[in-house]
């Protein structure tokens, strides 16, 4: 009787903890849309400014590119 009992607790904590991190998903992904909608917002604010965001990405990309380095097999020679 006492693992039946043992194994009911078991399963009701597991449910529960499914139920609180569900909830605990819900809410991240409702932050998440905020934060999308106001990097949105800024993003046509920096538009409308006149301001190239794709030309940005792009020399910051280009100026944060790896220099090449040696294959793997190379090194360990």
């Amino acid at each position: 009787m006492a693992d039946k009992a043992s194994k009911e607790e078991q399963v009701g904590f597991h449910k529960g903890s499914l139920t609180t991190l569900a909830k605990e998903r819900e809410e991240l992904l409702r932050i998440l849309q905020i934060v999308e909608q106001l990097m949105q917002m800024h993003i046509k604010g920096l538009k409308d400014l006149g301001v190239d965001l794709e030309k940005a990405a792009k020399e910051q990309k280009e100026s944060k590119a790896p220099k090449k380095t040696k294959p793997i097999d190379d090194i360990l020679k």
